[in-house]
């Protein structure tokens, strides 16, 4: 990749986390930054070296990790994803090469506290599920797995519509749900094994 090119991915994934209308995959990570306006950037240096340590594929993972594990994408700055960006890719990395073996670990240490469907009850504020990736006992991952299973999402965005946390919350899930690419029935799977 040029570093043009790692520019206009770091526009493109950005984009595609902080903004409703526009989406990385119906787009194909197109955007309108011109060639001049990366060259102003006093940061250019940093797409530079990008471009020499990381494949196309690589790049979109490492600034896909860094936007989910924000805690408000809107306000990332390329100057935070220089300083932490590598260590957090690294974990993100870490936790997907074994995801299967993490979210059936997750599952478990949500089906032990609660049954089922008290783990969406809404009725007494957030629920169980949004609880515990708050408190950093699940990962984002299990978290739109689950959803991608079950369409909690839907029913969750009705009931806390209000709600300033769930919101920034559920645009996350929704906008990282197309790049977790999984066989759907082998985590339907590990969900049945665990509620048996």
């Amino acid at each position: 990749m040029t570093p043009f090119e790692v520019y206009t991915t770091y526009l493109s994934v950005k984009n595609h986390f902080t903004k409703d209308k526009y989406d990385y995959h119906k787009y194909c990570g197109k955007t309108n930054a011109s060639i001049q306006s990366f060259y102003k950037r006093k940061d250019r240096y940093w797409f530079e070296k990008l471009s020499r340590q990381k494949d196309e594929k690589e790049v979109i993972n490492f600034f896909v990790s860094n936007f989910v594990q924000s805690q408000d994408p809107n306000s990332l700055w390329i100057g935070d994803i220089i300083r932490n960006g590598e260590s957090i890719y690294c974990s993100w990395k870490k936790r997907n090469q074994s995801l299967s073996y993490v979210f059936s670990n997750e599952v478990k240490i949500l089906l032990g506290e609660f049954n089922i469907e008290s783990l969406f009850d809404c009725s007494s504020g957030h629920p169980p599920i949004l609880k515990k990736y708050l408190d950093g006992s699940i990962c984002l991952e299990t978290v739109v797995i689950i959803d991608k299973i079950l369409y909690f999402t839907k029913d969750f965005n009705k009931k806390m519509s209000d709600d300033p946390v769930w919101g920034l919350i559920s645009k996350i899930i929704k906008k990282y749900d197309p790049f977790i690419n999984i066989d759907i029935f082998k985590y339907r799977k590990i969900i049945k094994d665990c509620v048996i």
